[in-house]
């Protein structure tokens, strides 16, 4: 059973949930109102959890205000924790690549990880991410520059890339 730590904090487009492991490696980050959404995503991706509230690593926080500050590095660089499967575990690293700024076509993503054709799947990997922002799932857009599909909901996956410059 992975143990982790919950914590809650305000952001520009509401409150925010993450979760850390022992080691203070973030396993989760979503908005508050998407709590139901988290907890099946990391049901499915780690199976039993026991998760108890506590306060975010002062790390943690300092990126999360950062962030939020238009300092990206931060963020980008704080370790994460990711389960899933070995596919959707390379595509979530192929989208910490991708720098605060700029977007990436789905089919780009799944170029990067040496899956062209897997266009669709990921974008399902995308959808199963449980760590947005950080693991930034926003910045995939559609080969036309839609704004499709983001588990945050459209406007606040425009908001983010506004927010970084992308928009």
């Amino acid at each position: 059973m992975l143990a982790l730590s919950l914590s809650r904090s305000a952001s520009p487009l509401g409150p925010i949930l993450s979760l850390v492991d022992a080691d203070g490696a973030l396993v989760a980050l979503e908005f508050a109102d998407l709590e139901d959404r988290m907890a099946r995503l990391l049901a499915r991706q780690w199976g039993r959890t026991e998760i108890r509230e506590a306060a975010a690593p002062a790390a943690l926080s300092a990126a999360l205000a950062a962030y939020w500050a238009r300092d990206f590095a931060p963020l980008a660089a704080y370790p994460a924790r990711h389960g899933g499967t070995d596919f959707q575990r390379a595509a979530w690293a192929a989208l910490r690549a991708i720098p605060a700024g700029k977007t990436r076509s789905y089919g780009a993503q799944a170029a990067s990880i040496g899956k062209p054709a897997a266009v669709r799947a990921i974008g399902l990997a995308n959808g199963a991410n449980p760590i947005g922002i950080a693991t930034p799932c926003h910045r995939v857009i559609g080969a036309g520059g839609a704004l499709t599909g983001y588990g945050g909901g459209v406007e606040r996956k425009a908001w983010l890339l506004r927010h970084e410059g992308a928009l």
